[in-house]
């Protein structure tokens, strides 16, 4: 009978005889869904007492249910029907259940109903039927909604009372010095394909960090990152929420460029991670924003799909990091505009109570 309760003062013996699972004369229809429920009971030997011991033309409720062993207290006049059997021994068939669109004499549950009591574990079998007391019914508590226009919190990685890299990397303090550690690294093969390093460029002061995945053609040229195309819609981007690309920093995870725009690989990714983490220590931003899937489960540490990431606020060692499309995927597909626009706004929104507070 699902999560509904009946008030038997109301019904007729009838009814709640077929409901109780007593075996009246009347109760015995076969046709009756609930009277079908609850004959994997008898089946299980768990049945109780039968109603039909009772004087058939009782008509008083209270004394079929004393004969059927089912007698209620005088407090309690409001039976819970949490599942229409008692949990069956091992092996016994699952009693069916109704379809939603048969017929039923149930009158619909009030939405303030407590259901504190439901089963937790559905694995622990449904439990018998509960007598509820009505004197002290208790409203159904429901969860507090999120205020209107908050973002949900996602991951976190790290926490903000540590360093985000205390290594070799932790005695440099500019980005200058990193710029000129990253020129001379080899701590993978992609320096020997490259044709400049791209350390990244913007304010050192910055409050938004741009992260990207790696550099492309155009920035393997000029040594520059988020350059091309894909760089003037990003200025773009970054206009629509008033900031100028001087007024933030803009890198990538890797420094150098993969052979023909590949996929980074793992190795590569560990090796260029550190100068990463530093470029944040250093500038110590109010929000990063992650431009792409590769971006984002880097920093993240997932293997999330960028359209469960995005919405949310992230953690990255204290940061707040926003997940959005990166703009070279928006030169492909336009529809994405949309939702990279809602996610630099939240940005945009992170920098401004920051600023107020």
């Amino acid at each position: 009978m699902g999560e509904r309760e009946l008030i038997l003062d109301g019904m007729s013996v009838e009814d709640v005889m077929r409901i109780l699972g007593a075996t009246g004369a009347e109760a015995k229809d076969t046709a009756s869904p609930v009277r079908r429920s609850v004959e994997p009971r008898e089946a299980s030997g768990t049945t109780p007492a039968r109603a039909d011991e009772a004087p058939a033309d009782s008509s008083d409720w209270r004394a079929i249910l004393r004969a059927a062993g089912n007698e209620p207290s005088r407090a309690t006049t409001i039976a819970r029907l949490d599942a229409p059997a008692a949990s069956a021994a091992p092996g016994a068939p699952t009693p069916p259940v109704p379809p939603p669109s048969q017929p039923s004499s149930t009158p619909p549950a009030p939405d303030d109903l407590d259901d504190a009591d439901a089963p937790e574990d559905a694995a622990a079998g449904p439990p018998a039927y509960v007598m509820r007391p009505t004197p002290q019914a208790t409203p159904r508590v429901r969860p507090t909604p999120p205020a209107a226009g908050e973002p949900p919190s996602g991951i976190a990685v790290g926490t903000a009372s540590r360093e985000l890299f205390g290594g070799p990397l932790s005695g440099v303090t500019t980005l200058e010095q990193l710029a000129e550690l990253i020129a001379k690294c080899t701590k993978c093969p992609l320096y020997k394909t490259a044709t400049k390093p791209v350390p990244g460029q913007g304010s050192p002061t910055a409050e938004l960090v741009c992260v990207g995945e790696a550099p492309g053609e155009n920035e393997d040229k000029s040594g520059l990152a988020f350059v091309g195309q894909a760089g003037q819609l990003l200025t773009k981007i970054l206009a629509a929420i008033n900031l100028q690309r001087e007024d933030v920093f803009i890198c990538n995870v890797l420094k150098h460029r993969p052979p023909g725009n590949r996929n980074p690989m793992p190795q590569e990714v560990e090796a260029c991670s550190p100068y990463l983490v530093r470029q944040l220590e250093v500038i110590r931003p109010k929000v990063i924003v992650a431009f792409g899937t590769f971006a984002a489960q880097t920093l993240l540490e997932t293997k999330l799909s960028i359209g469960k990431l995005r919405g949310s606020v992230h953690k990255y060692y204290g940061i707040p990091l926003i997940v959005t499309y990166h703009p070279a995927a928006l030169l492909r597909n336009p529809a994405w505009k949309r939702p990279t626009w809602e996610d630099v706004q939240l940005a945009r929104r992170i920098l401004d109570r920051a600023a107020g507070a």
